[in-house]
Order: structure tokens, then C-alpha cells, then sequence
């Protein structure tokens, strides 16, 4: 009997399914969007993901770095769908270069250089501790590559502090290897993100000075969508969100102005 019934149940079943998925347009089947993400930006793209993810069904894989570092993969051909870098020249670079979907570029994030040491002490309100003798060593992203690395050196330069400091100071790779300097005591203090140390609208730990927003270039971090993303609906989705008022309040909580 079962024999005699398995050739016409499949072609029923077909046509059953067809109806089913063409009475349901609106189930959107989940897909993935790889994101490469500035380095200052580490901690935030994490609670992101679990937000977002939960939200759209979608999955978020992110590749963190310096700014300039992804720029040279993504010309290389590195499979990425978004680019949330640190600064708006890149972006706009990319989007020139045809490697970027042209009209896609915001700004998801303004970000703040802060003077930052895991000793809770040592960094005063005024910032006073760059003139000290006992200053010890002094952290910075390369300037190169990162752009809070660069804004750095636009402060130290505005302060009259480039040649004192000079011989104190240690170079990371990125924002993200400068921040494990100082927390690892490897530098005494360092030129850091505020979102690298902060958390719900404080201090995590340490001891910081806010510079004046006037004494650096502002730190403008625009995300784009790629052309490997362009037709793909979770990069597509994922910039929206960046967008919504949830996800702004999200990024807020970890210092950033929007």
C-alpha cells in the first residue's frame, strides 16, 4: 500500500508547501551579515549583537581592528557586509572607490579621547599629570591607522606637551591594544576611548580627564554598507537598527553623542 501511494504523496506535498510559503511572504528566513567594526567600538558591537540578534533572528559576526587596517582588508577583498569605522574619511573613501553602496553613509557614533589609568588616583581633573615628571609611561593608538590615535597627537600638540612627552611615550596598534597597555600596567596612562572604560553612563574603573572637544579634530564614525552587503537583507536590517532610536540609546550608554 505504501508503495503504490509514495509517487503521487510527494508531488501533493510540493504544491502543499508551495501554498504554505506563499501564504506567508512575510517570514524572512534568517541570514548572517559580517561586520567590521573600529576598535574603540569592541565593547558596544557586543551588547549590540545580543540586542539585535534576539530582535531580527538574524546573526551578527564582527571583526574588530583599527580603522586603517580594515580599510586595506576590505580593499583586498575581505568579506564584509557593514564597516563601522572610526572616522568619516574612510568610509567616504570607500564609497569613491565603488567598494561602498553610494547614499548608505551615517554617523552611528561621535566619539571622546579621554586621559585614562587603571590606577584610581593617578589621573586628575585637569589633566595636570601630563606636566608631571613622574608622569611615567604614556600610551597611543598609531596615529596612521587609528583616528583617536591621531586625535592624540592633535591634543598633545594643542597643549605644547609634543616634545616633553615625547620620550614617554608607547605606541599600540590600535585603540584596542593601547587600552590592554594601561590596563595591563605595561603604560602608566594612555590616550583611550571613553567607551573603552565606560559603562551605563560612568567610570568603570581608573581614573580619567576628559579633554576640551575643542583641543582635537571631532571624531565623526560613520558606518557604511558594503557591496558584498548591498543585497543582503541582514546588512540591510542591521543599518536600519544602527538608525533606531533603541539602538542609539544603546550606543549612548557607553559615552558616545549622537
Amino acid at each position: 500500500m505504501k508503495d503504490r501511494c509514495m509517487p503521487t504523496s510527494r508531488p501533493l506535498l510540493k504544491r502543499f508547501t508551495a501554498a504554505l510559503l506563499a501564504l506567508t511572504p512575510w517570514i524572512a528566513p534568517a541570514e548572517t551579515v559580517q561586520v567590521a567594526v573600529a576598535a574603540n567600538f569592541a565593547e558596544p558591537i557586543k551588547a549590540i549583537a545580543d540586542e539585535w540578534q534576539r530582535a531580527s533572528g538574524h546573526t551578527l559576526n564582527a571583526t574588530v581592528g583599527a580603522t586603517g587596517k580594515l580599510y586595506a582588508q576590505i580593499r583586498n577583498g575581505a568579506p564584509f557586509d557593514v564597516f563601522l569605522a572610526a572616522n568619516a574619511q574612510v568610509p567616504e573613501t570607500l564609497e569613491a572607490e565603488g567598494l561602498a553602496q553610494p547614499g548608505s553613509r551615517f554617523t552611528y557614533a561621535r566619539g571622546q579621547l579621554v586621559l585614562w589609568s587603571a590606577n584610581a588616583r593617578r589621573v586628575d581633573a585637569q589633566g595636570d599629570v601630563l606636566r608631571r615628571a613622574d608622569l611615567g609611561k604614556l600610551a597611543y593608538a598609531n596615529p596612521k591607522t587609528a583616528p583617536y590615535g591621531a586625535a592624540a597627537v592633535q591634543l598633545m600638540a594643542a597643549l605644547g606637551l609634543t616634545e616633553a612627552l615625547t620620550p614617554k611615550l608607547v605606541q599600540g596598534e590600535s585603540i584596542g591594544q593601547t587600552y590592554a597597555f594601561v590596563f595591563t600596567g605595561n603604560a602608566d596612562v594612555g590616550f583611550v576611548a571613553l567607551s573603552q572604560i565606560f559603562k551605563n553612563g560612568q567610570l568603570k574603573s581608573g581614573s580619567m580627564w576628559r579633554p576640551p572637544g575643542n583641543l582635537y579634530a571631532p571624531i565623526e564614525q560613520d558606518a557604511v554598507l558594503l557591496k558584498r552587503g548591498a543585497n543582503n537583507p541582514a546588512a540591510r536590517a542591521f543599518m536600519q537598527w544602527l538608525k533606531s532610536p533603541e539602538g542609539q540609546t544603546l550606543i549612548r550608554t557607553y559615552g558616545y553623542d549622537i
